[in-house]
């Protein structure tokens, strides 16, 4: 029945031809700090299915300010055990799952919200010699590694440390163009993840010089609203609601965001439709009064979940896990996206119903495919009756089949047809992970003084500091060192590099 199932899905992905239409790529990012969590929220580059995405993107690397070199941001993660600071081959392991589906193409990612303020970004790459290192050193990675391209998520050019600095925009161009010359005689892929709205994009971005460089362009269709505003707000509607107005219905809708590439000269087929597998949440002011564009609580700490640990984000995989007969569930048909409420908690988010009403929009508008942040989010253990529900749901509508009519989170609820306000770029959309990793440092106590089972234990002195502790054949304990990122500290509860503010750390400095 397994290798059964597999025929079935591979048939999908590689049937497209038959079907008429060249809106057939799905376009997968992968949170690689995912491997760090417990339980259902776990996701280790083999628990991904190949089969479901035509392109793996594998996120991230980091940008050395001084030189302009790509770096490495995990070795204990990403690199294998032959090299210094390396352990679990995250990289080989991500590239292996060609073997599994030798169609698929695999690129690793630059950037991300979560590198911070992006003046770093600017200062290399209007530099023409720095700029030019940073191309070298992007293409010897991707090269030793064995991965298929490189995806550039600076977030965002001209903004957020450098704003009013227009140059952004044609370095931007630049990088590139000279990434194209350096990557094409390869057969190497190269791609972006830009920011979707035209208050945003409009700021960074010349859209028709893109064309000539990028092989994907990676629209995040996504973060349209979220706790930082004043009202409830739907994460990513598909339309705007009557009852709005302004940049609300001109612009934070995922029509509108498309409208926008494509009137400035954006080519449809290289164009990629992002698709949020997380919902953001909110704290309603009156739990009587929920409807989207309710008055909500400026930055509360919406609902978060176990995995991702994030204030105002909840990836479906913890929205599934719920129990679903607390709360109310509503679809607004205008938008065309679901949300639910308990009280005074509300949640925004996508389900199988609503992304696959998205992937035949992808199909009308004649846009390239679809993509996904991020693959780790989706139901990973089968949950709703299906593992990666909402991957199948895209695959299922982008290779003929019909949009799902029901949700695993939406049966024998209510349904409420109704949808809001601006943000000029996105926030994180997942906690930090430890961004330096090294093992047998000298400055690590011996195994026996950490480790007293296997797992992970925080430091007694350091709170930013764990050890990961495994048996090894003598049946001795190991200790393994990490360093979490900068302002975080490591959670014992959730086992995850997390926010200050969530975490208990009695140790005094």
């Amino acid at each position: 029945m397994k290798s059964l199932l597999l025929i079935t899905v591979t048939i999908f992905v590689f049937a497209v031809e038959t079907f008429g239409h060249d809106t057939n790529k799905v376009v997968c990012y992968y949170g690689s700090w995912a491997k760090y969590r417990q339980g259902n929220g776990n996701c280790e580059e083999e628990t991904i299915d190949p089969n479901l995405c035509t392109h793996l993107i594998y996120t991230f690397v980091g940008l050395n300010g001084e030189d302009g070199s790509v770096k490495v941001l995990d070795a204990w993660a990403d690199l294998p055990a032959s090299e210094p600071g390396g352990g679990r081959d995250g990289y080989g392991k991500f590239n292996a799952l060609k073997k599994i589906n030798p169609e698929l193409k695999t690129l690793i990612a630059i950037g991300g919200w979560n590198e911070g303020e992006t003046a770093k970004y600017s200062n290399v790459l209007n530099d023409p010699n720095l700029r030019s290192n940073f191309v070298k050193s992007a293409l010897e990675l991707v090269l030793k590694y064995g991965f298929d391209g490189f995806d550039v998520d600076w977030e965002y050019p001209n903004q957020r440390g450098s704003e009013g600095k227009e140059s952004d925009k044609e370095a931007f161009i630049a990088t590139l163009k000279e990434l194209h010359e350096a990557f094409q005689p390869h057969g190497l892929l190269i791609s972006a993840a830009v920011a979707a709205a035209k208050t945003s994009a409009s700021k960074s971005y010349i859209i028709p010089e893109m064309n000539s460089y990028l092989d994907l362009i990676n629209l995040m269709a996504y973060d349209l609203h979220g706790a930082w505003e004043s009202h409830t707000g739907l994460n990513a509607p598909l339309y705007p609601r009557a009852d709005e107005s302004g940049e609300d219905r001109e612009v934070l809708n995922v029509e509108a965001c498309v409208n926008y590439w494509l009137e400035n000269g954006a080519d449809p087929k290289k164009l990629v439709l992002g698709i949020p597998l997380y919902g953001r949440s909110f704290q309603l002011v009156d739990k009587n009064n929920y409807k989207p564009g309710s008055p909500s609580v400026v930055n509360g700490q919406g609902l978060q979940g176990p995995y991702t640990r994030t204030a105002g984000t909840l990836g479906y995989n913890e929205i599934l896990e719920l129990n679903q007969n607390e709360w109310d569930h509503y679809w607004d048909d205008e938008g065309k996206v679901p949300y639910m409420v308990r009280g005074q908690d509300w949640v925004g988010y996508d389900n199988e119903k609503s992304v696959g009403l998205k992937a035949q929009y992808a199909i009308e508008r004649g846009l390239g495919g679809v993509m996904v942040w991020s693959v780790e989010t989706d139901d990973l253990t089968g949950i709703s009756g299906q593992k990666f529900v909402l991957l199948n749901s895209i695959n299922s509508v982008l290779h003929g089949g019909s949009v799902p009519t029901t949700s695993s989170t939406t049966t024998g609820v209510p349904t409420d047809p109704s949808e809001t306000t601006e943000k000029p770029s996105s926030p994180p959309t997942d906690p930090t992970k430890p961004t330096e990793t090294t093992t047998d440092k000298p400055s690590t106590p011996p195994s026996t003084d950490i480790c007293q089972h296997e797992g992970f234990v925080r430091d007694k002195n350091d709170c930013s500091v764990f050890y990961e502790c495994i048996k090894e054949q003598n049946g001795e304990l190991k200790a393994t060192r990490f360093q979490c990122g900068a302002g975080t500290y490591f959670n014992e509860e959730a086992l995850v590099c997390d926010y200050k503010e969530n975490v208990k750390c009695n140790v005094l400095f």
